[in-house]
C-alpha cells in the first residue's frame, strides 16, 4: 500500500484587493505589506517541518508567499533552496467579468447572476469564469496528480480560497452547494493526508503564528 503524503495547505497573504473586498479571481496582484509579513510568518512557523517541496500558484501572490516560505526553510535546513514549483492547476477560480469588482458592484451590475452565485449553483459560471463544478474537478486532478508524487513525503500547496475551498470540500465530502461555515484566511495553515483511497483534513485554519507576538524571540 502506498505511504500517505502528508499536505500542508496555505493561501496567500493578503493583497490590497483582499481588503478591499475586491474580486482578484486569475487576475494577477501583489501582496500588501501585511501580506508580506503574515508571509514571512508561515515561513517562520513552516521552518522546521520537514516539507520537501513546495507548489504554489503562479500567480504572483501565491508565488511571494511560496518564497517566503522556502526561504525560511532553506536557512533553517541549511540547504541551498527548497525545491519550488509553479503549478497552474492551483490558481484561483476564475470569476470572469466579475474579476475587479467588489462583491457590492457584483450586486449592482450583474443582479441576477449574484443570485446565482449566493445560491452556490454548482453549474454556474460567471460570464467568461469557471463553474464551482469546474474548480471541484481541476483542483481534484491537480492534487491527485501532486501528491502521486511524494508518498511517504511532506509537501506544501501554497494557493487561494477558492482552491483551499475544494480541497476541504474533497477532504470532508461537503456538497458544493453547501454554505461555507470554515475559515479561509490568509497565510493560515492547513493540513491534510492524501492516500490514493482518500484525502483526509487534519487540522484547519491554524493561525497561532499570526499573532502578532506568537513567534518573537524571549516571547512567552
Amino acid at each position: 500500500m502506498q505511504q500517505a503524503t502528508h499536505i500542508t495547505a496555505v493561501r496567500h497573504g493578503e493583497t490590497a484587493w483582499n481588503a478591499e473586498s475586491r474580486l482578484q479571481g486569475q487576475l494577477d496582484t501583489d501582496l500588501n505589506e501585511r501580506g508580506r509579513w503574515q508571509a514571512q510568518r508561515a515561513g517562520q512557523a513552516l521552518a522546521d517541518s520537514g516539507i520537501t517541496t513546495i507548489y504554489c500558484s503562479d500567480l504572483r501572490r501565491a508565488h511571494d508567499t511560496a518564497l517566503a516560505i522556502s526561504r525560511a526553510i532553506s536557512r533553517h535546513s541549511g540547504m541551498a533552496a527548497t525545491d519550488l514549483r509553479l503549478e497552474p492547476g492551483l490558481r484561483e477560480r476564475s470569476f470572469g467579468s466579475f474579476q475587479g469588482l467588489t462583491y457590492d458592484e457584483v450586486g449592482t451590475l450583474h443582479p441576477e447572476d449574484a443570485v446565482r452565485w449566493k445560491q452556490r449553483d454548482p453549474h454556474w459560471a460567471p460570464p467568461g469564469g469557471e463553474s464551482y463544478t469546474t474548480v471541484y474537478q481541476r483542483v481534484a486532478a491537480t492534487l491527485q496528480a501532486i501528491a502521486a508524487q511524494h508518498p511517504g513525503e511532506h509537501i506544501a500547496l501554497v494557493s487561494h480560497g477558492g482552491v483551499l475551498d475544494m480541497l476541504y470540500r474533497l477532504a470532508t465530502g461537503q456538497a458544493l452547494n453547501a454554505p461555507r461555515t470554515w475559515e479561509l484566511g490568509n497565510c493560515a495553515i492547513n493540513r491534510l493526508l492524501y492516500t490514493p483511497q482518500s484525502l483526509t483534513l487534519v487540522g484547519w485554519a491554524d493561525t497561532q503564528h499570526l499573532d502578532a507576538h506568537a513567534l518573537d524571540e524571549g516571547s512567552a
